[in-house]
């Protein structure tokens, strides 16, 4: 960007954009769960259902959206995928059945990811140089962290404002309604959003050459592919990607766990919220006084110890006090993930006219926990999960930040070859 003032508003855009196109398949889900599990009248492993399709609609997404990344305008390709998305929210609010839900979710998986996702990393590389690559992806997670609390927030108010005061006294159609309210507010956001991308991105930010020096060319994508360190960047996002996927069992233990009441529960997974932006922001801009993926070995370590604690059931005779340390702990170390595991792209050395290609591979991998990983949650917590199901489901989990500390081991052997 020419100006500093033009490079604000640009990071401003890509920050909001790069939340609101998530906030109806996932933080609608994540913060308001165990309000949408009544309304719907669905499971967890149901809901696990949908997003499965999701995922296996956006791991194909990812490889194809990368291309296009690379040949076309970011302003244009995030605008229409908001407006795409922001149809599925109108279709959302008429609480459709669970079937019509999975199609709206397999919709999703492509209107969110083929036209978006590696256009929003390849802009964020685009922002920053060389040497703050940490504080870039820092900011966007962060500040997408912090739009997506004020969000949840504000529909957590709402559920306060239209749920009676006596909790004994909420009606099935109290819960419907409330939600349409919060669905139908969320889907206004992603509209203007929408607007807000067309207007604000320069179109000369993201001109795209017309030399054929970086067509998309298959077996350079596939050579790629083959590479230890995009393997293992590939590994290292799965891994971080399947901690961020189970702080959508949060809110859900509180319910179910601490017996706290819907809107205590949803208030809890707000409180999450709030911790990734501190957390992606100071890890990003610590990163850039040494080097990200070092940072990444730390974060790791943080999610084996607290997910051993809560899966094991240390100190369980002060249960809330210690699991809640344990769920800000996981929460810190996921989100501090989120904010460097796109940052250390640069420590690869691949040219950035490739960006888009590279983010298609690492992503087809790296985020095929939209396919399991809430098929895996619900049908590890069942139907009415008690204390013994979430800490099986903690306790298997440990295995994956394990897998990612070697993943990053591995990288940071690779990146020295």
């Amino acid at each position: 960007m020419s100006s500093k003032k033009s490079k604000i508003t640009g990071m401003l855009a890509l920050i909001i954009a790069g939340e609101a196109i998530f906030l109806l398949p996932f933080i609608l889900m994540r913060v308001f769960k165990p309000v949408i599990r009544e309304a719907f009248v669905i499971s967890d492993a149901q809901i696990g259902e949908a997003q499965a399709l999701y995922g296996i609609t956006a791991v194909v997404s990812y490889f194809f959206g990368g291309f296009i990344a690379d040949k076309w305008e970011a302003r244009k390709l995030l605008s229409l995928s908001l407006i795409l998305t922001g149809a599925g929210g109108f279709w959302m609010t008429m609480i459709p059945s669970i079937f019509t839900l999975k199609l709206l979710y397999a919709f999703w998986g492509v209107s969110t990811i083929l036209l978006f996702w590696a256009a929003l990393i390849k802009a964020t590389r685009q922002w920053g140089n060389e040497h703050n690559q940490g504080l870039s992806f820092g900011l966007l997670d962060g500040g997408r962290g912090l739009f997506a609390a004020t969000i949840a927030l504000s529909g957590a108010a709402i559920l306060s404002f239209f749920f009676p005061e006596d909790a004994i006294n909420i009606t099935f159609d109290d819960k419907v309604q409330t939600l349409q309210y919060i669905i139908g507010t969320i889907t206004g956001v992603v509209f203007l959003v929408a607007f807000l991308v067309w207007k604000v991105l320069p179109k000369e930010k993201l001109e795209i050459t017309d030399s054929k020096e970086f067509q998309f060319d298959f077996n350079q994508a596939f050579a790629l592919m083959k590479h230890p360190k995009v393997v293992f960047h590939s590994l290292i996002i799965f891994c971080a990607y399947c901690a961020y996927k189970l702080t959508g069992t949060y809110g859900t233990y509180a319910r179910d766990v601490w017996n706290y009441s819907l809107e205590e529960s949803t208030y809890f997974a707000v409180f999450i919220q709030y911790l990734r932006p501190i957390a992606a922001v100071t890890v990003g801009w610590i990163a850039d006084k040494f080097i990200p993926s070092r940072l990444i070995i730390p974060c790791f370590t943080i999610l084996i110890i607290a997910s051993g604690i809560l899966g094991l059931g240390i100190g369980s005779e002060q249960a809330i006090y210690f699991s809640f340390t344990s769920f800000v702990l996981m929460a810190f170390g996921t989100y501090s993930l989120r904010g460097l595991y796109f940052a250390i792209i640069e420590e690869t050395k691949i040219p950035i006219q490739l960006t888009g290609t590279l983010v298609g591979i690492i992503s087809v991998v790296g985020f095929t926990p939209d396919i399991f990983m809430s098929l895996f949650v619900g049908y590890m917590l069942g139907k009415d999960p008690t204390i013994v199901e979430y800490q099986n489901l903690y306790t298997l989990f440990t295995i994956i930040p394990i897998i990612g500390l070697l993943a990053t081991l591995g990288f940071r052997k690779a990146i020295k070859e």
